[in-house]
């Protein structure tokens, strides 16, 4: 870092925090692998653990919740803990000016220009002063032998100092895309000189490598979900119909006295309570069927072109619904742009005729409870006929498993990571451009006429996350990767 810079940061940013990990037991995941897969598992773990020993697994992020990195970090970390392995995440503080930046940053990642500013002197200024105090602060926490893994452009600028004290650091990039154009390539410029002092550089794909970084130190490590967590575990039909009751996502319709519960990582039993605040003509009625897509409020969900498809080429042809559910925008700390892709997709269902309006169901989920929140995504994916992504940028697209786990026929787009989980035909429909609004619309509306080509989908949808991305297998690759640096 340039220790004599004078930043143009002057609003106040929040001090470094330690996020609360609890244990989890990877015994659990005996009830969903093969007998020789979960004695690999343990065998690998106790290897992993013997070199681990005596030593802290550091992770740093920019945020606790509100995406698909904090909800991995939850379980991975969890489940190392209940290997007896010292994992511990902090979260860095930051402030509007930096979390603008990095956002511009992620945009430009993806192929696109973001809110078109700069990413010269003065934003490397801003970027490297707002990172220099959390670089204090976690240099005083780390020990000889302990082990960083950094994740995403928001923290690249902490490798330095801590590679410093001698320890192995970690960068890993959670976004990428398959074909690089110069608006990716000027981020990478950014974040080249902090990046290239790493240990190690993970990606989500070989396709995502960055062209500046020497293959000897690159690592692919495929995204995985937790199917034990609230937003995956198993739920019965009455219990989903009770959570999104309770959540004010849909009217009550179940005769029975099933309860809106939900267990939470630690094993404790609750219930949900918080409502969602929803933009509708009316609630969903309990007969009515759904398409849903569970997203930031990110222009690279496309928000504006799932409502669109929706209104042009499904609604005329079916009596389905739309849900568009995302966070509450004012929870992602990191995310200073959700409150005006919220606005502008609010402004599109206000402009649409009555009829329209009254099939359109636009909801803000509270992120007060992380679980809770997931309980509900979780109800709202398994309650879903189709559930979409039509993602016009994606680094991996983690929604997309959590779908398919449930057994729910996906239609998203062929891009990032989503296209290394669907095989396309069999167990979800990939398109080939997430532009073509007709494609989208036949794709929805052929599995909605097609009730088993859709549960068909479904099942080796569900066969293949159990085979390909549950998380035992991205906390080894983790810790092989460990091993090899230590």
């Amino acid at each position: 870092m340039t220790a004599a810079a004078t930043p143009a940061v002057t609003d106040t940013q929040p001090s470094l925090a330690e996020v609360g990990i609890s244990s989890l037991p990877l015994s659990r995941f005996r009830s969903v692998l093969a007998a020789d897969e979960f004695a690999d598992v343990c065998a690998r773990m106790d290897r992993g653990r013997a070199l681990l020993s005596d030593r802290t697994v550091w992770n740093v992020s920019s945020t606790a919740h509100g995406g698909g990195v904090a909800e991995m970090l939850v379980s991975l970390l969890g489940y190392a803990r209940g290997a007896s392995i010292d994992a511990r995440w902090m979260v860095i503080g930051g402030n509007k000016t930096f979390f603008t930046l990095t956002k511009r940053i992620h945009n430009r990642l993806h192929g696109f220009s973001g809110d078109g500013g700069p990413l010269g002197e003065v934003e490397r200024l801003d970027y490297e002063a707002t990172l220099s105090p959390n670089a204090r602060a976690l240099c005083t926490l780390i020990a000889p032998g302990d082990a960083v893994i950094l994740h995403d452009p928001q923290t690249a600028g902490l490798i330095g100092p801590l590679r410093a004290l001698g320890v192995p650091v970690v960068w890993r990039c959670h976004v990428g895309v398959d074909t690089p154009n110069d608006l990716v390539r000027g981020a990478w410029r950014f974040l080249e000189p902090y990046v290239q002092r790493a240990d190690a550089v993970v990606f989500s794909r070989a396709a995502f490598v960055w062209e500046n970084v020497e293959m000897t130190r690159t690592e692919i490590i495929t995204p995985t979900i937790d199917v034990f967590s609230p937003k995956n575990q198993a739920m019965d039909e009455h219990t989903i119909e009770a959570i999104l009751g309770a959540a004010g996502l849909r009217l009550g319709g179940n005769p029975t006295d099933a309860r809106a519960e939900f267990v939470r990582m630690d094993g404790v039993h609750d219930v949900v309570h918080r409502r969602a605040r929803t933009i509708e003509e009316q609630a969903l009625q309990p007969e009515d069927a759904y398409v849903l897509q569970v997203s930031r409020w990110d222009a690279l969900k496309d928000p504006h072109g799932v409502i669109a498809g929706f209104a042009e080429h499904i609604a005329p042809c079916t009596d389905v619904h739309l849900v568009y559910a995302g966070p509450a925008v004012d929870a992602v700390s990191d995310d200073p742009e959700g409150a005006a892709v919220l606005d502008q997709a609010h402004a599109q269902w206000k402009a649409l005729p009555s009829d329209l309006r009254a099939r359109i169901h636009l909801a803000l989920l509270s992120m007060e409870d992380a679980e809770e929140n997931g309980a509900v995504v979780n109800a709202l994916q398994r309650g879903a006929d189709i559930v979409v992504q039509k993602s016009v940028a994606e680094g991996f697209g983690l929604t997309v498993a959590e779908a398919m786990w449930k057994a729910r026929p996906v239609v998203a787009s062929r891009l990032g990571g989503i296209q290394d989980q669907i095989e396309h035909g069999r167990s979800g429909v990939l398109l080939d451009d997430p532009h073509d609004l007709r494609a989208f619309g036949t794709a929805v509306t052929g599995l909605l006429h097609d009730h088993g080509a859709a549960a068909a989908m479904g099942q080796a949808a569900r066969e293949r996350v159990r085979e390909r991305f549950l998380a035992p297998q991205s906390l080894l690759a983790y810790v092989d990767l460990l091993s090899r640096l230590l």
